[in-house]
């Protein structure tokens, strides 16, 4: 909130891209309200709507009525999300840049912590863990597979792997956005990895990526994202993404290939152990089948409609 001048102290943009959650975008809102600064720095929003008709404006200005926080609506109406994130960078102001989806909310010291491990560590780039936050009873065989959990590392570690990273939870320093056109690239704006395409660009450049596990968000998991399904076609989909990069004769080529050989041979035993078992293994095997797709030039999803 900005209770002081942002040109005495650092001041952190918060970046929103949404598409008809109004709900939820009103929950994230009222979250980042009640981030506590101690001071250290002023922080304001950015929402930009990726809807032609507006399903966020009135949700903002309501809360903008009643609301303190500086925030800002913008629309872009083409329904891309790198062009909205675009967006959203080039209408933000201040040093820092922190990220987060409109179907999450942090806790109250969310920002503080990414600031404070930014500076300790003097880094380009904080990332913090994003819990799930099942709006339904999830069934066993999610949760004992830990379907929707990602990974998570101690405070001040380094990351050097961009599998690790994504814009639902993050601190970026603004002036490193602004040297890479766009910087979020349109061509899988539908279709999803821009956000690990930007931040391997950054490792590559040497950027410094740190880890603040004392910094989580939680998403919400609709019924529809606990249907196997769903994980099926992720699993597919992010491998797609991954073929389209690879070269066909490597070392990962083969790695998938004796992948998909090994797990779809144990599956049947698998499935005799628990769902959990099997449907971990089958969607490991997704990924591996659609990157050995994506190499044939063959593509399952195209676009991201789920």
């Amino acid at each position: 909130m900005q209770e002081r001048d942002h040109r005495t102290v650092d001041h952190i943009c918060v970046c929103v891209c949404t598409y008809k959650r109004p709900q939820l975008l009103l929950r994230l809102l009222g979250t980042l309200e009640r981030q506590i600064s101690q001071g250290l720095f002023t922080y304001s929003a950015v929402i930009v709507d990726n809807d032609e008709n507006r399903s966020a404006e009135s949700a903002v200005e309501s809360f903008r009525r009643t609301s303190k926080l500086d925030v800002q609506y913008h629309l872009e109406p083409a329904r891309n999300i790198s062009l909205a994130r675009n967006k959203a960078v080039a209408m933000s102001f201040g040093k820092y840049l922190a990220f987060i989806d409109d179907d999450e909310f942090p806790e109250e010291t969310w920002l503080h912590n990414l600031y404070a491990t930014c500076l300790k560590h003097k880094a380009h780039c904080v990332l913090g863990p994003v819990e799930p936050y099942y709006e339904e009873k999830p069934p066993d065989w999610v949760v004992r597979g830990r379907l929707c959990e990602r990974d998570h590392f101690q405070t001040g570690t380094s990351i050097k792997d961009p599998a690790y990273t994504r814009t639902g939870n993050v601190l970026v320093v603004k002036d490193i956005c602004l040297e890479k056109p766009g910087p979020f690239d349109p061509g899988r704006g539908r279709s999803g990895g821009e956000d690990h395409e930007f931040f391997a660009w950054m490792l590559n450049r040497g950027c410094s990526i740190f880890w603040c596990n004392e910094a989580p968000v939680y998403e919400s998991v609709p019924s529809e994202r606990l249907k196997r399904t769903y994980f099926l076609k992720r699993g597919l989909l992010r491998g797609g993404l991954s073929g389209k990069t690879e070269r066909a004769i490597s070392s990962g080529t083969v790695k998938s290939i004796v992948a998909v050989g090994l797990y779809t041979a144990a599956l049947p035993l698998l499935a005799l152990l628990g769902q959990h078992f099997f449907m971990r293994t089958l969607m490991k095997n997704c990924d591996h089948i659609g990157k050995l797709l994506g190499l044939c030039g063959i593509d399952l999803m195209r676009e991201r409609t789920f």
